[in-house]
């Protein structure tokens, strides 16, 4: 059972993340949108959205951090596992709760508010109850961590090198094994978030809108032909200035 949780589940879900993501873009471009529905509803989302977003990128980095720098790499800069762990608990714990509260602002107004609930797919629901899973079972987590002790529950000598192992095409399957149950359950639970996320309005995620760095401003022109006080009149669109004027001049 441990080879097929932490040996083979892990590369069907990085193959339906992968593959999935392929077949969406190919097939289902226009529908590669978070669906936005500010115009029915802006007060909610000016506070649930940023607490989510914000919260969620510093929740990334964190597993960034914690599952691909090795242990000895933090030792060599000169940061002890207590100073890691308090700082990542704290941090954690912080980030984790803006997330949850951001995502739970936003599940409130997606069903409180008849326009953008009707535009919400199964999909999405699906989707909304495992990523509110995850978070919850990584405060869960960090919470079981806190009241042990923040080294009592190393994630980075079981979960980091089994993690690390997958990239390597060897898992770590009995690293991942002695990791204590929680970490069972929240790494499921985040593997079925992957495996589903090109199918839902997650996917948004891996759209970068870099080209808004570069591109020009928009113009806005009012189409009121009527002059402003002290304005002058309107000339036609790509009119050679002063040349009608001339030639009018010399007949």
């Amino acid at each position: 059972m441990s080879t097929v949780l932490w040996g083979v589940l892990p590369y069907l879900a990085l193959a339906l993340l992968i593959g999935g993501t392929i077949w969406r873009y190919r097939y289902d471009k226009f529908g590669w949108t978070t669906r936005s529905s500010q115009l029915y509803e802006s007060r909610l989302l000016r506070i649930g959205s940023p607490l989510f977003h914000f919260g969620a990128l510093v929740v990334v980095v964190g597993h960034v951090v914690g599952l691909l720098i090795p242990e000895s790499w933090t030792e060599k800069l000169g940061i002890s596992e207590h100073m890691y762990h308090g700082n990542a608990l704290f941090w954690g714990t912080i980030a984790g709760i803006c997330t949850l509260v951001g995502l739970g602002i936003l599940i409130y107004r997606r069903r409180t508010t008849g326009p953008v609930f009707m535009a919400t797919t199964t999909n999405d629901k699906v989707m909304y109850v495992v990523l509110t899973s995850a978070l919850c079972l990584g405060l869960w987590t960090t919470a079981l961590a806190i009241s042990a002790g923040s080294e009592a529950a190393n994630y980075r000598e079981t979960v980091s090198p089994w993690f690390r192992s997958l990239f390597y095409l060897n898992p770590d399957v009995d690293a991942m094994a002695a990791a204590p149950v929680q970490f069972h359950i929240h790494a499921l639970v985040g593997l079925l978030l992957f495996a589903i996320w090109p199918f839902t309005r997650l996917v948004h995620a891996f759209t970068a809108p870099l080209h808004y760095l570069f591109r020009p401003y928009i113009v806005y022109r009012s189409r009121d032909a009527r002059p402003h006080a002290g304005a002058r009149a309107a000339r036609p669109g790509w009119q050679p200035i002063g040349t009608h004027d001339r030639e009018r001049g010399a007949r």
